[in-house]
């Protein structure tokens, strides 16, 4: 492990060597290479859906961790559009002088090696690749068991285009040990690695922030609530909150539990009742929801659960206050949403809810960096610092102070 981790500290000098054009032309030829070595990949992750079977993983690992040729080229597409962004290292992002004459530059550096941890879904091994790459950092890469031979497909392909510029593989390495004792020694590397972004289950999150000796930049879960608020415009709210739950319910900006004005709860409730049967949805709410349209009980705990599948926990609150007393109690600070057509209860819910991502009439599902503009995201950071919310390539750097002086000595 020491010796893997050496090499990967050793190559971030190299690619510091790399201007931006060099580093947009290396992206776009990794992009090339995804797309015609498509069937590589698609024939590895085969073998892990496979083994995905035989291991009955969960509906929702399940759709995480398929690939097909639509999410193959998005992929490559996600490395374009990477390539094409603005260069992060090197700008300027406050300068001055102060009363010596002493000229000073806060300028934005990579913070070195980058340990990235996440389960299933292999397209997070290019798409952090890439990023990494375009904000000069290396990147160790720990994907879980479940996707070994579609992320080894993809760092191979990654690796092979490093190489061919003559540049080191270790630039875009995989962990080699995919066992816990490898997680354990991994985020204890602090000689080695500067930063690690755990991604995942709840466990993997929580043994990662309470192991780590390296700085840890939590991707924790997504239980986000969508509020209906009784000034909501009807329609606009049940597609709004259909495409927040079934578009893809297996994600971390999909809703988990939705909030509904006590003072439209009987038309609002038959509404949504009618607008889920199509999709199956699996509905469960408190005593009050359930007086008023047939579902399952929801608990305490329903209310504490990222389910990330095609299931709803529904809360009769009274009004806006109440919406947001329930998110303090059990939002996790990722996404959160209003329904409302009152421009003040919208202002106080933006406010008042501690989240990475608040929304006025919109659905939390675009939380994204790709639909942020950032090209695609090493995660969602439910962190305060040093990072918040989809973290793309300028999350991944930090900064140093350049001093130029002209003969300048404190008195």
């Amino acid at each position: 492990m020491e010796e893997f981790l050496q090499k990967a500290k050793q190559s971030t000098s190299e690619l510091l060597k790399l201007k931006s054009g060099e580093k947009k032309e290396i992206l776009l030829q990794m992009a090339d290479a995804i797309k015609e070595k498509s069937q590589e990949i698609l024939e590895a992750n085969a073998k892990d859906m496979e083994n995905a079977e035989r291991s009955n993983l969960s509906s929702a690992l399940k759709d995480r961790l398929y690939l097909d040729e639509k999410r193959v080229s998005a992929m490559a597409q996600s490395i374009r559009e990477i390539a094409m962004l603005k260069e992060p290292v090197g700008r300027v992002l406050e300068g001055w002088e102060i009363d010596n004459g002493l000229r000073i530059e806060k300028v934005s550096i990579p913070i070195g090696v980058i340990g990235i941890i996440y389960e299933s879904r292999p397209n997070v091994t290019s798409d952090a690749a890439a990023l990494c790459f375009k904000s000069s950092n290396v990147v160790i890469l720990k994907g879980g068991k479940e996707a070994q031979n579609s992320n080894e497909a993809i760092a191979k392909i990654l690796q092979d285009v490093l190489v061919k510029n003559s540049l080191p593989k270790e630039i875009i390495a995989l962990l080699p040990d995919y066992s816990r004792e490898g997680v354990d020694k991994l985020i204890k590397m602090d000689k080695y690695v500067d930063l690690i972004i755990p991604r995942g289950g709840e466990g993997l999150i929580r043994y990662v922030s309470e192991h780590a000796t390296v700085p840890v930049v939590k991707h924790d879960k997504g239980l986000c609530h969508t509020y209906i608020d009784k000034d909501a415009d009807f329609d606009k709210a049940i597609k709004i909150a259909v495409n927040a739950k079934v578009q893809r319910p297996g994600v971390c900006n999909a809703m988990e539990t939705l909030l509904v004005d006590y003072a439209i709860k009987d038309e609002m409730l038959l509404k949504l009742y009618e607008a889920f049967k199509p999709y199956k949805t699996l509905l469960k709410g408190c005593a009050v929801a359930r007086e008023v349209i047939d579902i399952q009980e929801a608990t305490e705990e329903d209310f504490h659960t990222e389910y990330l599948e095609n299931i709803l926990s529904i809360k009769v609150v009274d009004g806006v206050d109440e919406a947001i007393e329930h998110i303090r109690k059990y939002g996790s600070g990722h996404s959160e949403a209003i329904v409302t057509e009152n421009y003040t209860t919208a202002e106080k819910f933006l406010n008042a809810i501690d989240a990475a991502c608040v929304y006025v009439n919109a659905s939390t599902r675009f939380t994204d960096g790709g639909v942020f503009g950032f090209g695609a995201e090493v995660g969602i950071s439910t962190n305060k610092l040093h990072a918040r919310g989809p973290m793309g390539i300028n999350d991944l750097t930090t900064y140093k102070y350049k001093i130029y002086g002209e003969g300048q000595i404190r008195e």
